[in-house]
């Protein structure tokens, strides 16, 4: 994971948003005391939500398990 200030986020935006392209990493942007920004790449964040939604039953979750179970 990656972690930078907004200041030095404004400097090199395109630096820091080719890391998180090219190495699949989270950029978090700190602002105040508890708060902050994450950056995702696209791929990452679409692959999150497939995860997501395939977790989202127990009928999903069962056949997950039963094919990983044949996989292995």
């Amino acid at each position: 994971m990656l972690s930078t200030t907004i200041s030095d986020f404004r400097k090199h935006l395109k630096e820091y948003l080719d890391k998180v392209v090219n190495s699949s990493e989270t950029l978090i942007i700190k602002r105040d005391k508890d708060t902050g920004v994450a950056i995702m790449s696209l791929r990452e964040y679409n692959a999150l939500l497939a995860t997501q939604h395939e977790l989202s039953s127990k009928v999903n979750e069962r056949r997950l398990d039963s094919a990983i179970e044949k996989l292995q």
